[in-house]
């Protein structure tokens, strides 16, 4: 075994110092211009109305502009793959969901880029479940009503957030507990998916808490139940869909990422003022007003929870032999 001279070893030593007091200036001084903010999906949904939030709060606190880049498609991996491809300087984040991890699988033989490794988990933000709702012309009053008009009818159309995502998955989800046959609509994020639903272009959807509230309160679309195992605080009223079908249990969790090789400072900086945005009245109003529940978790508590949801969309994509064009 060779080992590096006396020289060599010192001079290593002297590099890996130096490395980590620069990157602890920088951090301290980042950010210095403005920080994009990558939202996988269009203008309204509940990915881009969080993104907005946190974005201010961020300005609020560090007297930087951090502005929202909605780059939709593809169930998010358009702007996944750009934050990827973006250098690791702290001036990019990707703000995305869990359609991150259905994706991992769904597109396994296209994905140009591995999540777990070629992006740095920052925090858990939070958790918002999906509510079924329907437009006021489809004539159903419940969830058993929905299902049995599917089944006699075999016409109904499902709108989603796209192929990828958990609103897509829980149509597929809804087909095999059920046995309806439905039509799956994908569009580019929920803004444009509750759009459609308002319009009366598609049937029903699981659309995200975030999305659907103010749509449900206005009486433009009606709302049948949530898909978490526990009841939403923003809809007391609901029943949950496991009450009916155990299994199905799914949210729409909300997660920031940097790019790999971001510099550590950076990422502890960030976490760090996600943390303090989620502890703010203002934001902890919006949540529990619109359905969310903040998380604030470690980098660490982010990534196990990233492979376990993999773990789990993988087994629904299976059983329904479910593919993408």
């Amino acid at each position: 075994m060779k080992f590096a001279s006396p020289m060599r070893f010192a001079g290593l030593l002297l590099s890996a110092v130096t490395l980590g007091v620069s990157g602890a200036v920088h951090a301290q001084s980042w950010p210095d211009k403005t920080v994009r903010i990558i939202v996988p999906f269009g203008p309204g949904g509940g990915t881009d109305i969080q993104g907005r939030l946190l974005g201010k709060k961020f300005y609020e606190s560090m007297g930087q502009t951090f502005v929202v880049d909605n780059r939709a498609g593809a169930a998010g991996l358009i702007g996944a793959e750009l934050a990827v491809k973006s250098p690791p300087d702290g001036y990019t984040i990707l703000f995305t969901t869990a359609s991150l991890s259905v994706n991992v699988t769904l597109y396994k033989k296209s994905l140009t880029f591995d999540p777990l490794k070629d992006l740095t988990p920052v925090c858990w933000i939070s958790s918002v479940p999906l509510v079924l709702v329907a437009h006021p012309s489809v004539p159903v009053k419940s969830v058993k009503e929905i299902i049995a008009l599917a089944k006699k009818t075999g016409k109904l159309n499902a709108g989603s957030n796209g192929a990828g995502t958990t609103s897509y998955l829980a149509v597929e989800m809804f087909k095999q507990a059920t046995g309806a046959s439905v039509v799956n609509v994908p569009y580019k994020g929920g803004g444009p998916a509750i759009t459609a639903l308002i319009s009366g272009e598609v049937d029903f959807e699981f659309a995200t808490a975030l999305a659907a509230k103010p749509h449900v309160d206005s009486g433009k679309v009606k709302a049948f139940a949530v898909t978490t195992a526990k009841p939403a605080k923003a809809y007391p009223n609901l029943p949950t869909m496991t009450s009916t079908y155990p299994d199905f249990d799914v949210d729409n969790w909300y997660a920031m990422f940097m790019p790999a090789g971001t510099p550590k400072p950076i990422v502890d900086k960030l976490h760090a003022e996600i943390l303090k945005a989620l502890k703010a009245s203002d934001v902890q109003e919006f949540m529990a007003r619109e359905g969310g529940q903040p998380v604030g978790s470690t980098p660490e508590e982010l990534t196990a929870m990233f492979k376990r949801e993999i773990a789990k969309y993988a087994k629904v994509i299976e059983a329904g032999h479910i593919a993408v064009q």
